[in-house]
């Protein structure tokens, strides 16, 4: 797509023991409604996120062929837009992954299994083991990453070299006590992963409550220049709503900060060598 283009981050809320696909699909006709072309939905959208064990994560979990991708790749042809959302796969290989896929058009683009995964989560999926695919849409050239994925600047780093104009992050990030007036540090690491590798940013996340575990409701759109242009205000944090925002995928072609620095050319990775692993507590030592 040449020119701007309109993306939408929503933040819905969901619950293990009443999944209702009926609050995504509201969400997204809200979006598309406001001229959004690209919409971004939480992080395991429609199953909720807070389960018990593995066994209810299996219970819960389907094939990329099931129910709720052909409800999600539905609703990308009618009313019409590129769609990123979260879902738990259950993989041909018999385990369970969290993932975002990208649907346009009715069908599906593509799959992405969370990497980097958080907490518990290690006891209920597998992680992956692929890079974010770049997919080139109506709406630009999108990778979809999941949540923690986002705190890896070199996972981000990744899809700026692959060619990504957004990143189109479905998360699920729990509330926590900040400081007066300050936004989450995810956010801040949105904008800080957007600027580093000028990429455009779209984080939809998670609202409400489920099992006693509280969302911020922190969806957000950073550009490429690290500028918040959307959230994580308005409405308030922890009610549903659609954050729209305008992006032009040409700014995250153009890698250059000035005329002299570019972030991607100047990297010198010859000197960013791993330290040798130290003993838990103790810090780590240069090679």
């Amino acid at each position: 797509m040449h020119g701007p283009v309109t993306v939408a981050a929503c933040r819905i809320p969901a619950r293990i023991d009443a999944p209702d696909p009926s609050i995504a699909e509201r969400a997204v006709r809200e979006a598309v409604a406001g001229g959004a072309r690209l919409v971004v939905l939480p992080e395991l959208t429609v199953c909720g996120y807070v389960f018990a064990d593995a066994a209810e994560a299996r219970a819960a979990a389907e094939p990329l062929d099931g129910p709720t991708v052909a409800r999600f790749a539905a609703l990308s042809a009618d009313p019409g837009c590129v769609l990123v959302a979260g879902l738990a796969e259950l993989g041909a290989d018999g385990r369970v992954y969290n993932t975002a896929v990208v649907v346009e058009g009715g069908r599906l683009r593509a799959a992405y299994r969370k990497v980097h995964l958080w907490d518990r989560e290690r006891e209920l999926f597998t992680p992956g083991d692929a890079a974010p695919p770049v997919v080139a849409t109506a709406a630009g050239r999108i990778a979809p990453m999941v949540c923690y994925d986002l705190e890896f600047p070199e996972w981000v780093r990744r899809a700026a070299e692959d060619g990504a104009e957004i990143v189109a992050a479905p998360v699920n990030w729990p509330w926590r006590r900040t400081p007066d007036g300050q936004d989450p540090l995810e956010v801040a690491k949105v904008r800080a992963v957007a600027g580093a590798y000028r990429v455009h940013v779209v984080a939809a996340d998670r609202c409400g409550t489920e099992r006693g575990v509280t969302w911020f409701g922190a969806a957000c759109v950073a550009d490429a220049d690290g500028d918040l242009l959307a959230g994580p205000g308005g409405p308030p944090p922890g009610e549903p709503g659609v954050l729209l925002a305008t992006l032009d995928p040409a700014q995250a072609r153009d890698k250059r900060l000035n005329d002299n620095n570019h972030v991607l050319r100047d990297r010198r990775p010859e000197l960013y060598r791993d330290p040798v692993p130290a003993p838990d507590g103790a810090p780590a030592r240069p090679v």
